[in-house]
């Protein structure tokens, strides 16, 4: 059974049975929230759908990008992402992850961003 590990270099510090998530943040400067759409697959974590309600600095919104109910949607075409590494600092705030449209800080599964752990990774694993 394919699920969603998450830890560092391969040590896993905890999985969760998921297909698909959403992964949203704020970003650090602009305080503008974006959300990424992943399914979670044999080869790795799939990019779908992306979401980012503006622009500023460093975050430019695609020339395909769409708005929609306050967001600009759009698509990249990625290979699977196995693993996904986020960075993730005590200043910079946390990631939520949302598992059926319930969004919890990743802070609930691994706790709180730590500056002597910079770094998170996600991604598809078998769940034993």
């Amino acid at each position: 059974m394919i699920g969603l590990c998450m830890g560092l270099a391969g040590v896993v510090w905890s999985q969760l049975l998921v297909d698909d998530f959403t992964l949203a943040w704020n970003h650090s400067i602009e305080k503008v929230r974006w959300e990424e759409d992943y399914r979670v697959a044999p080869s790795g974590l799939l990019l779908g759908e992306a979401r980012v309600k503006g622009s500023g600095a460093g975050m430019e919104i695609p020339d395909d990008a769409r708005l929609h109910d306050g967001s600009w949607h759009y698509q990249r075409q990625l290979p699977p992402l196995q693993p996904l590494r986020l960075g993730r600092t005590p200043q910079a705030g946390d990631y939520h992850l949302c598992i059926d449209g319930r969004c919890l800080v990743l802070s609930h599964w691994l706790g709180p961003p730590q500056a002597s752990q910079p770094a998170v990774e996600m991604w598809s694993c078998e769940l034993g």
